[in-house]
């Protein structure tokens, strides 16, 4: 875009610029970060990763009026009205793969959950909790360790001696979900394995086998994915992004490798809508109509239910599996439809951890 001239706004083109600071995911450094990018480099959007950072700098980003994103919509609250999740709506796209899993494997009826004890664990577990439950599947373990944990035999073993048919790894961070899949292979699991994200299995696959990852179901496709090639696909020339992504970073592509270009796309297009990049003329032509284009399709702003205010744009995410060694979208399934049927159980399972926008002191 830059090369194009830039940013359309009012008759003119600017150019755009990144600047970047490492938090290290360290709450206190996240607000010295968040000071200086707008102390010292005036910018007018703010994308951060989420979790445990934002509550430190959610004062001062509020009392600002900065425009921020997270990846994290548990962020989100009725305190925090500029905060907004355009892209990712961690966990409650979990119950897609879920839903997907019990019609396409009904025999299936036994789950053992494990994920780590952190802001991004909890609010998982919550949501398989109920997606299963609505699934018709019995959670017969659940173990949540502490986030230092290095070792995952002993968590593999006590999952395992509970016979489940499914190992659901939750969202485990990256590292973890390998380590137990390898030690569910050394431990000579046979069943079902789903998680929220399956980062470098092709690494997995290298230290286990082709057969063993077959069918392994997560939330995250490579951008080279022929399903992305469906006209109500929003995001720009996928595979492309994608083969210029891993030529520049080998080894690299995750989970959220694409979101942040997913965010810029749609702040961009409301840049460009405003005629302006001030904050509150950028949210507001984000939100005007109530809709947006969301990656993988138009999609709703949401989650005042939830999350007590609608910042989260929510529609259609993918289900994918490993096929032959390449992960591959199977389907395309609506978060709206599931939660219309279901809200009660999701609100449910966070009401008893806690997690509900209203329970937060």
């Amino acid at each position: 875009m830059n090369r194009a001239g830039g940013l359309r706004i009012g008759g003119d083109n600017y150019k755009v610029e990144f600047v970047s600071y490492d938090n290290e995911y360290l709450p206190d450094k996240a607000l010295q970060g968040m000071k200086k990018l707008v102390g010292e480099h005036d910018v007018k959007f703010v994308m951060m990763l989420g979790g445990d950072t934002w509550p430190a700098v959610q004062p001062f980003a509020t009392r600002r009026k900065l425009l921020t994103s997270t990846l994290l919509p548990s962020d989100l609250s009725p305190d925090a009205p500029y905060h907004i999740a355009p892209c990712e709506v961690h966990p409650i796209y979990n119950v897609t793969g879920v839903e997907w899993m019990a019609q396409n494997f009904p025999e299936l009826k036994r789950a053992a959950i494990c994920a780590q004890n952190d802001s991004l664990g909890l609010p998982s577990v919550a949501t398989y909790l109920a997606a299963f439950e609505a699934a018709g599947i019995d959670v017969v373990d659940q173990n949540i360790f502490d986030p230092s944990t290095t070792d995952f035999a002993p968590v593999v073993t006590s999952m395992l001696a509970s016979g489940p048919d499914i190992v659901c790894l939750d969202t485990c961070y990256a590292d973890y979900v390998n380590l137990i899949t390898e030690q569910l292979f050394h431990q000579g699991f046979k069943g079902k394995i789903i998680s929220c994200t399956f980062d470098n299995y092709q690494d997995v696959i290298e230290k286990t086998s082709k057969e063993f990852v077959e069918g392994f179901i997560f939330q995250f496709p490579d951008f080279d994915d022929p399903a992305l090639r469906q006209d109500f696909i929003n995001f720009k020339r996928p595979k492309d992004f994608y083969e210029k992504f891993v030529e520049r970073h080998p080894g690299q592509w995750s989970a959220v490798a694409w979101e942040y270009a997913s965010i810029m796309d749609l702040w961009k297009a409301a840049a460009e809508q405003a005629a302006s990049v001030e904050p509150l003329a950028v949210l507001e032509a984000m939100k005007q109509g109530g809709r947006a284009p969301h990656a993988f399709g138009d999609a709703s702003w949401w989650g005042e239910e939830l999350w007590g205010i609608d910042n989260a744009l929510v529609g259609n995410w993918p289900v994918v599996t490993v096929r032959d060694g390449r992960a591959r979208i199977e389907e395309f399934r609506s978060i709206p439809e599931w939660w219309s049927c279901y809200k009660d159980l999701l609100v449910k399972h966070m009401e008893a951890m806690g997690l509900m926008h209203y329970q937060q002191g």
